[in-house]
């Protein structure tokens, strides 16, 4: 199975596959991978193009390109990711994921059993895709007090998941950042100002440095050990 992917960091350290928002392989997805790699000891970072290319340059299209989304099929995808990162030197794997990606994440812990760890932010399966209570691997999730996707990042949805996740027995956490809406995470000032036109709540950098510091915990302590 051939895939397009994106790949930094270093050889032979765990690797991490990258999941994209909405808006597809985008500058900030990039800046995540590119952050991650430089974490702790390193790591190998690998972003599956799940839109083949295609990017989503207003919320409009974002949308569309999301709602014609394979979710099958991007779950092969990062399956492919996770093999090829484990036959190129990385012993252990984990997957981590932003809106969409964070639903794909979450299905990664459930439907791909090489996965080793995953973080998901903000981002629920459907039940039709993956149920979390049937998770195989460790999950930490992130969410925002004020996020407004109904059944999908909101509180709700976070509290249910929480729920699924204890039914499962894998190891679990779930947070919660008030104050915060969806993409809380998303940083540069492209991202910024992004947010503020989709009208989500104001950026809080001490939230994403929290959010990242609990994020390399776990992913060292699934990965490295």
């Amino acid at each position: 199975m051939t895939f397009n992917a994106y790949v930094v960091g270093k050889e032979d350290a765990p690797g991490i596959v990258v999941l994209q928002e909405w808006w597809g392989v985008d500058y900030e997805i990039k800046n995540h991978a590119a952050n991650i790699a430089k974490m702790d000891s390193g790591y190998k970072t690998l972003i599956p193009d799940l839109y083949h290319g295609k990017l989503g340059l207003d919320a409009a299209e974002a949308q569309h390109l999301m709602d014609g989304l394979d979710w099958q099929g991007a779950v092969k995808d990062i399956a492919a990711s996770v093999k090829w990162l484990k036959e190129n030197g990385s012993k252990k794997v984990g997957v981590t994921g932003f809106c969409m990606g964070g639903a794909l994440s979450i299905a990664s812990a459930v439907l791909v059993p090489e996965v080793d760890s995953v973080v998901a932010f903000y981002g629920v399966p459907s039940t039709q895709l993956a149920d979390p209570s049937s998770a195989k691997a460790p999950v930490q999730a992130h969410f925002g007090e004020h996020d407004n996707f109904v059944g999908f990042s909101d509180v709700t949805a976070a509290k249910s998941l929480e729920e699924k996740l204890k039914a499962s027995g894998v190891p679990y956490e779930v947070h919660i950042y008030s104050g915060n809406g969806h993409a809380f995470m998303n940083s540069s000032h492209e991202a910024v100002d992004r947010k503020k036109k989709l009208g989500f709540a104001e950026h809080d950098q001490a939230s994403v440095d929290l959010a990242w510091s609990r994020f390399r915990s776990w992913m060292k302590k699934y990965l490295w050990n």
